[in-house]
């Protein structure tokens, strides 16, 4: 079964008897293996019990399918529930997968954990079509995700922080949960044990921009028109040596998935119906801040952006000038465009 974001935060206390395995995936592999092991110690309180864990390994998984199906019927040596705990798993485990969700015997719970799997795969297929299965997304936080997640673990080391400080937190942690907890766990041991509150010094002294950078982040901050946010990107990928062109491809892509949207909605679908026919769909966290920008970009004037990247990609190839200035120019230009 699906499971929708509002209903994650209350499955990680409580996952009912009559689930039998959960799956937990996503870009985000930080935030999965979290999840994940909160899920696990439900069952299990110390995930290194060999009497009340199982962890079969994939290669095992692979060569014999009912492995899973055994450790499930299992009777647990100390009592309660047992957990069958499955990391990194693929397609190679659906099969053992569907063995163990179809059987009746023993009341274990399976745990998999799986990487940015698609909708099209026959392991996620399998835990969103049973209705004794959970299957949990885990994409990337966004500011929302940074700022809960900033509150908890301070909140959790009796600390607690001056806005200021919130607010240099969430703009310089990453969208890689592993990597923010991380950042969060070193502030926590710099201010030592006997609490107080975290400042903003504290925060820059312990904290650096370790907010992982991606080109589609750059192409989204042009076409929602956020200059503020572009600058700061454009120094990161600067620093960080990232190539021109592969930049201007990047948001000529996302233009030409905006142009084919208008075209829909010049044809007279609204602009829901016109993004559901993109293909691949959009993300389903993206589509709100999607729809606005085929509100914000009539057609005419994603034409004109497509033409503007193009030419600038030729000037990059073909002038001495710096190719970064260049695009950066026309990145600029087209950011003020959707303003």
């Amino acid at each position: 079964m699906k499971v929708k974001p509002r209903d994650i935060q209350p499955l990680l206390k409580s996952v009912g008897k009559n689930v039998r395995a959960v799956l937990v995936f996503g870009r985000d592999e930080g935030l999965a293996r979290e999840r994940a092991d909160l899920i696990s110690k439900q069952i299990a309180p110390d995930l290194s019990d060999p009497f009340q864990v199982a962890k079969p390994a994939l290669s095992d998984i692979k060569e014999h399918p009912s492995i899973l199906l055994d450790e499930l019927s299992a009777i647990s040596m100390m009592g309660g529930r047992r957990l069958v705990r499955v990391d990194g798993a693929g397609v190679e485990s659906t099969e053992a997968v569907k063995l163990a969700l179809a059987g009746a015997q023993g009341d274990g719970l399976l745990v998999v954990t799986a990487g940015d799997i698609k909708p099209t795969s026959s392991l996620r297929k399998t835990f969103e079509a049973a209705k004794n299965a959970l299957a949990i997304p885990c994409y990337e936080d966004n500011s929302r995700d940074l700022m809960g997640l900033v509150h908890s673990v301070l909140a959790d080391a009796g600390l607690t922080a001056t806005q200021d400080a919130v607010a240099y937190l969430v703009d310089n942690l990453g969208s890689d949960r592993m990597v923010s907890r991380g950042e969060l766990d070193k502030l926590v041991l710099y201010k030592g044990a006997e609490g107080g509150q975290v400042t903003i010094a504290d925060a820059e002294a312990c904290v650096g921009d370790t907010a992982a950078l991606g080109l589609n982040q750059i192409a989204e901050a042009v076409t929602a028109g956020d200059l503020k946010r572009l600058e700061k990107l454009l120094e990161r990928a600067r620093t960080a040596g990232e190539n021109a062109i592969a930049i201007l491809r990047t948001l000529q892509n996302r233009m030409m998935r905006i142009h084919l949207a208008r075209g829909h909605m010049d044809q007279g679908m609204s602009a829901g119906e016109a993004l559901g026919k993109l293909r691949p769909p959009v993300f389903y966290a993206e589509r709100d801040r999607f729809q606005l920008e085929l509100n914000r970009w009539q057609t005419r004037k994603v034409e004109q952006a497509l033409d503007i990247l193009m030419e600038a990609e030729l000037d990059c190839k073909t002038t001495g000038n710096p190719a970064d200035v260049i695009c950066a120019r026309a990145l600029l230009r087209l950011t003020k465009a959707a303003r």
